[in-house]
């Protein structure tokens, strides 16, 4: 009877999962992720690729954290590598909340620098969770390749990325600080006052940040 029950379980859940409500689809997720069964691992990762709710993504990637990391760990691997956007990303996020560093192999420059923004901020913050000892330096230069990418969101989400890093992003920020394109230019300077006084806003950090390349007053003492 106890074996039929849990069977009867597994598939209320399956159904929950594909539910028109996405109130159904939260509950079913929240219920495989208190009771994890590596059955459900290959069904959550197909919802996260698909899922048009955040809230509810966001509870099948808790979902997936709950299960063993050497079970779902592979198979996101294979997510990063899809053609879909939405499966990228969420594979990456999940990534980033697992932390298993035999991750990071698979967060290459591709999707570091992937033409979808959520992609690309999903890579940005598994990135420094995953980045091995010592090879901090290398991902703040490709970080850096970005700088001046999108919006004010968008480069708030790189800025608190490279700070995440530490202070091994100045030298590659006053790189960038001479570069030709003025965005990039203001972006380096609010980062690195960002990473001095984390209390400023970005808000105010690049709109002065701007001023100041509009005086053309940059240097290395600032």
């Amino acid at each position: 009877m106890a074996i039929q029950k849990q069977d009867t379980d597994t598939i209320r859940a399956f159904q929950g999962l594909e539910d028109s409500s996405s109130s159904v689809r939260l509950r079913a997720a929240l219920a495989v992720g208190t009771t994890p069964d590596p059955r459900f691992i290959d069904k959550l990762i197909e919802r996260c690729a698909i899922e048009p709710e955040f809230h509810v993504r966001d509870m099948l990637t808790w979902a997936l954290t709950r299960h063993s990391a050497s079970m779902t760990v592979p198979e996101l691997l294979k997510e990063v590598r899809s053609e879909r956007a939405q499966a990228r990303s969420q594979a990456l996020h999940t990534l980033s909340k697992i932390g298993d560093r035999q991750a990071w192999p698979a967060i290459t420059r591709a999707l570091l620098s992937d033409a979808d923004d959520e992609v690309a901020r999903s890579a940005w913050r598994a990135a420094v969770v995953l980045v091995p000892e010592g090879e901090e330096p290398e991902l703040a230069a490709v970080l850096s390749t970005q700088l001046g990418r999108g919006g004010r969101e968008m480069q708030l989400s790189l800025s608190r990325a490279l700070i995440a890093l530490g202070e091994v992003i100045v030298p590659t920020l006053r790189t960038a600080m001479t570069d030709l394109d003025p965005r990039v230019r203001a972006h380096a300077i609010a980062t690195e006052r960002l990473l001095r006084d984390p209390d400023a806003g970005f808000e105010f950090a690049i709109e002065e940040a701007k001023r100041v390349v509009a005086l053309g007053s940059v240097s290395k003492e600032e």
